[in-house]
């Protein structure tokens, strides 16, 4: 592999190549998404060693156009990092990657729903996996990774950068926060330092738990209601009946939380405790506290679940989000009635079992099932 890497502000030429060393990691990336373009890409613009693993034709457009990461929110000027198809790999199989390897870390932050069919895949190469740092959404998918390949070989993480994905390894970053990590792995210190050299602003956790239950709780807000609606999340909150709903399904995964003895954490630029401050307090105090969050936040962007829904894909994550939380509140005697209904409406309609147009901008309707189903129970 040759080892030029090229940097430059918007309009200029490459400046000089980064220098690998013995230092450096050889990581290996599940996907070229918005988060595995943005970790891999920018460790690998520091003089870490990258392979992707991607579909064909995924693989082919990455290697014709290389990676393109617009970094300007962390510079604060227009810089704009490109990486040569010549200066990584980009792979299609598992045996393939394993080839080019040893590796000292493997990133995985594909979509919670893929977690199943992409676990049978490295199945047969257990054995030769490096650890792998889970940076999905939902608190579900370090046990599955842990079950399959052996609990040593898991490192719980989360993201709370924001990043748009552009196109197939071309993403911009759009708000800076930083990346979570469990403390407690043999590597943790060693990939925070990279990850920070790298500009990542990472930070250990020392309860992994807390940490992945932190991050579900900022992805709750104005997810699955905005999905099913059709509307921002700024018009969700400005709406009375939904925003005292989305409150009181954040109260429902605030109290599985508590069952299980965790508490909320801070995460890297993201004041999650807060967040929960705001969910607990009375609804006329908390409106403020909320909407400043949101509009940090998502605010008229439209979130993860929406974009699942219309991409025609017939996948959503809110099984792994709102889903876990209606779990875990069945194992742990918590009722969840208004996640357990978000889940089962937003997943009917991803499935094409009910119309789009049935909760199309009907706030009034949704929130009298809801109703309806919460007097019931």
């Amino acid at each position: 592999m040759r080892e030029v890497l090229s940097r430059g502000e918007a309009g200029e030429g490459p400046s000089e190549p980064a220098i690998r060393n013995k230092a450096n990691l050889n990581v290996l990336v599940f996907g070229a998404g918005a988060i595995g373009t943005y970790v891999g890409g920018s460790l690998a613009l520091q003089g870490h060693q990258l392979t992707f693993i991607e579909q064909p034709q995924a693989a082919e457009e990455i290697l014709r156009r290389g990676l393109r990461l617009d970094l300007s929110v962390a510079h604060r000027q227009p810089t704009t990092s490109t990486l040569p198809a010549s200066t990584f790999h980009c792979v299609t199989s598992v045996e393939e990657a394993l080839s080019i390897g040893p590796y000292d870390v493997a990133v995985f932050a594909l979509k919670s729903f893929d977690t199943p069919s992409v676990l049978q895949n490295l199945l047969p190469w257990r054995e030769q996996l490096p650890p792998i740092l889970c940076l999905q959404n939902g608190v579900e998918n370090e046990d599955s990774l842990a079950a399959a390949l052996g609990a040593e070989r898991v490192i719980a993480g989360t993201v709370t950068s924001a990043i748009n994905r552009l196109a197939v390894g071309d993403i911009v970053l759009e708000r800076l926060r930083g990346v979570g990590l469990a403390a407690r792995h043999p590597l943790s210190e060693r990939l925070a330092a990279a990850l920070n050299g790298a500009g990542l602003n990472a930070r250990l956790y020392p309860s992994a738990a807390e940490m992945k239950w932190s991050k579900l709780l900022t992805n709750l807000l104005a997810n699955a209601t905005s999905a099913i609606l059709d509307m921002t999340p700024i018009e969700v909150f400005s709406h009375p009946g939904l925003y005292r709903l989305e409150i009181d399904g954040l109260r429902e995964a605030l109290r599985v939380m508590a069952a299980q003895g965790l508490h909320v954490v801070d995460l890297p630029g993201t004041p999650v405790r807060l967040l929960a401050l705001g969910a607990r307090l009375p609804f006329f105090l908390s409106k403020p506290i909320m909407q400043g969050s949101l509009g940090r936040g998502r605010g008229a962007k439209m979130p993860s679940f929406h974009m699942d829904l219309y991409s025609g894909r017939g996948k959503s994550e809110v099984d792994y989000l709102n889903g876990a939380v209606v779990r875990n509140g069945e194992r742990l005697g918590v009722p969840t009635p208004i996640n357990r209904m978000l889940t089962v409406t937003l997943l009917a309609l991803t499935e094409g079992l009910i119309s789009k147009e049935t909760y199309r901008h009907k706030p009034e309707k949704l929130l009298k099932e809801i109703t309806d189903i919460c007097n019931s129970t």
